[in-house]
């Protein structure tokens, strides 16, 4: 039987500019991940370009580094998070949990008695 379930997109900006969102967020994550920004482009179905220009708007958006990369070497290239993205990753990682949890909480406060009995359960927004 079918469930409502809460959904939500967040984004963060800084005078009208992207500085982080859940997308970006799994891109910094998957280099992490993999050791590789190709890698976590390959994951996403992005373009390296593609991918290494979101890495770049987030940087200078944020006007802080947030990946290092050193090239060449017998297995090729390899990327990782500064501290300052590792510190990033981190924190907006829990904030979308939060996040999460609060909208659950407020589904279930605002909507549980209005809803039809039998959709009444939510699933938790990231199920």
């Amino acid at each position: 039987m079918a469930a409502f379930a809460p959904r939500q997109k967040l984004w963060l900006e800084c005078d009208g500019r992207l500085v982080m969102s859940d997308y970006r967020l799994r891109l910094l994550e998957l280099v992490a991940e993999t050791g590789s920004l190709a890698g976590a482009a390959a994951a996403m179905g992005l373009s390296y370009r593609r991918a290494w220009g979101k890495v770049k708007e987030l940087e200078e958006n944020l006007e802080i580094s947030l990946v290092h990369s050193e090239v060449g070497g017998a297995g090729g290239g390899h990327t990782s998070l500064t501290a300052g993205g590792e510190a990033l990753v981190a924190a907006y990682g829990r904030f979308q949990r939060r996040m999460a949890d609060e909208l659950d909480a407020a589904f279930r406060s605002e909507l549980q008695e209005v809803l039809p009995p039998a959709q009444r359960q939510a699933a938790s927004p990231g199920a």
